[in-house]
């Protein structure tokens, strides 16, 4: 080997060498830091499992009173198909004005209104139009509520209309029908615990990845070392990969601790796919994600400053995923933003690996683009770096 080879390969090592040494001091004076190494511990482990026994989306335990003025066996028929567990009978009114009272004062979500002559109307083969008034404060419940009520109407009638071909001597098997048939892939519980879980550890990676590298950064302005750093022979690439690289194995070790510690033991959140595809693409997004915290650094003074700044930066970051809201119900205008989050691409890696076991050879299209506003962003965060302390 060449000389010029030999000392190439020697720098190289230097560089490597203090690059491992500045992680080493990161993570340990993440360690002393107790509030944010409580703070870290909490969103990976206690956040978790809130988050597993947080609010269902399904529809539980709602409320219906009824109106009956029918008082019939076939109103009540119909009455008591409204059961747990999506409903509950909280009892009878008297008329139409004490209901609606009690649904204002939201002591029901639900009124249910049986017209009289409910029965006679039914036997004459007439339409009959049984109300239902149903408390929309809280969108999702009500919308529930209004489908399911819906279905058990459908169903009455179906029954009804079977009766009524029984009695004429007929065959309602021998009826055309269209048979609906579902087959639910990846979930098929239905199980909110998983969306929970996935969810919250997708938004905390996502904090993690931002706030760690800010908050190593500012850690240095406070005390006064970055000047000391500065000053010693590294170069600002070397000071920014040494807390990217600490940060991100602090990340890494928190996701392996929420998933294989809590998530999967406790609520059974399957893992399909790879694990070393997940956690080599998981390194990704923290890459992705550092350069911008590593930014919100050189716009703030102290932690408390960054705090703000790094929640100024993770809300739109979340809020544009599609994590909570699908992003088919988004405008157009707001819908291509989306793609300028890289939450939104790691969803699609992070659900794919863990629920349907995609390769990489279907998400290549997903982690392009997360790679790509990663350079960006790193990129951006070492040219501020550059210009405020270079």
């Amino acid at each position: 080997m060449s000389p010029p080879a030999t000392r190439t390969m020697a720098l190289a090592r230097v560089w490597l060498r203090q690059i491992a040494v500045l992680s080493q001091k990161e993570i340990k004076q993440l360690l002393r830091d107790r509030a944010l190494f409580i703070y870290t511990v909490y969103i990976f482990t206690a956040n978790i499992i809130i988050a597993a026994g947080g609010a269902s989306n399904e529809l539980r335990d709602s409320a219906v009173r009824v109106h009956d003025a029918d008082q019939s066996l076939a109103s009540r028929d119909l009455i008591y198909r409204f059961q747990q567990p999506r409903f509950r009978l909280a009892g009878e009114v008297g008329s139409a004005a004490e209901a609606l009272r009690l649904l204002d004062q939201g002591e029901a979500q639900m009124i249910l209104e049986v017209p009289s002559g409910f029965t006679e109307s039914l036997r004459r083969q007439q339409v009959v139009h049984v109300q239902a008034l149903i408390d929309t404060s809280q969108a999702n419940t009500g919308y529930l509520a209004s489908s399911y009520a819906a279905r058990i109407v459908a169903r009455y009638s179906e029954d009804w209309v079977g009766r009524n071909i029984i009695r004429a001597g007929g065959d309602p098997r021998q009826m055309p029908a269209i048979r609906n048939e579902l087959r639910v892939w990846y979930n098929p519980g239905l199980n909110d615990k998983w969306f929970n879980t996935i969810s919250e550890l997708l938004t905390m990676v996502t904090v993690a990845c931002i706030l760690l590298p800010a908050a190593a950064m500012i850690r240095e302005k406070e005390r006064g070392t970055l000047e000391q750093l500065l000053v010693s022979p590294l170069t600002p690439l070397q000071i920014m990969l040494s807390k990217l690289l600490s940060m991100m194995l602090v990340m890494l070790c928190g996701t392996t601790v929420a998933v294989f510690g809590i998530m999967m033991p406790f609520y059974g959140v399957p893992f399909v796919g790879s694990v070393p595809l997940f956690f080599a693409l998981t390194a990704l997004y923290a890459f992705t994600n550092a350069g911008l915290g590593l930014a919100a650094a050189t716009f703030a003074r102290n932690s408390a400053q960054v705090g703000l700044v790094v929640l100024l930066m993770v809300m739109p970051i979340v809020m544009l995923s599609g994590t909570w809201t699908p992003m088919e119900s988004m405008p157009p205008w707001l819908r291509s933003l989306m793609y300028l989050s890289p939450l939104r691409h790691y969803i699609e890696i992070a659900y794919g690996i863990l629920l349907r076991g995609a390769g990489f050879g279907i998400l290549w299209n997903s982690v392009l683009p997360m790679a790509a506003i990663g350079v960006a962003l790193f990129a951006l965060g070492l040219v501020r770096f550059r210009r405020q302390f270079a």
